[in-house]
């Protein structure tokens, strides 16, 4: 995420996250060297041409979008030619990533994207030496609870009312050791089911410098 991503970043909040007060400050988050921001994009109708092995269409592009491999991080593309669908982020402190957001456009779901940021926050974190991965969701977002169960999350405790627009509780969610054997073939098997699904190729995560 670049700062020239943010109106874009904030149109995606608000379409996952109708009420959520108050907005987060992007800005400010670009600054915290605590935080790790992503952004997916969509490039225009006439992106860079699709190597013949990937399926020519745009989730295709996304995920090389995302994942192309890099030493650096890329500049945003001209506002002509992108369109930010999703965005997630974490927080790394000691040895925990801490989820602090993932979203996508609500016209954009249940095409996989989701997972594909999981992905990316999940090998970003073990880039940053990351330990575990935790976060909080709604106790009544089943749905959600379900993708991260699928990813090795459990549920740990509860914090009451911390929803302030409703006062609903959060499940604390947390991973095992994301570095040990069993998570990685775990996650490995998963990427590998996705590919299937979806019929893409995974790529790390480019780590930024």
């Amino acid at each position: 995420m670049t700062l020239e991503d943010i109106p874009q970043v904030q149109e995606v909040e608000k379409e996952a996250f109708p009420t959520q007060w108050p907005p987060p400050s992007y800005k400010r988050e670009l600054q915290n060297k605590l935080a790790h921001y992503l952004v997916l994009v969509e490039e225009s109708e006439d992106p860079p041409p699709v190597p013949k092995k990937s399926p020519d269409n745009v989730i295709s592009r996304l995920w090389m979008r995302l994942f192309s491999p890099g030493d650096k991080q890329p500049g945003p593309l001209p506002q002509s030619e992108a369109r930010i669908v999703g965005m997630a982020g974490i927080w790394y402190m000691f040895d925990e990533a801490h989820v602090t957001t993932l979203a996508v456009r609500q016209g954009r779901r249940r095409e996989g994207l989701g997972e594909l940021l999981l992905f990316a926050l999940i090998d970003l974190s073990q880039q940053l030496d990351a330990r575990v991965v935790t976060l909080e969701v709604r106790v009544s977002n089943r749905a959600a609870q379900e993708l991260y169960l699928k990813y090795g999350f459990k549920g740990v405790s509860i914090r009451k009312g911390y929803y302030a627009e409703d006062g609903e509780d959060a499940l604390i969610m947390t991973t095992e050791r994301i570095t040990t054997a069993q998570y990685q073939a775990h996650l490995q098997n998963l990427k590998l089911m996705h590919k299937v699904k979806w019929g893409l190729e995974y790529k790390d995560v480019r780590k930024f410098s």
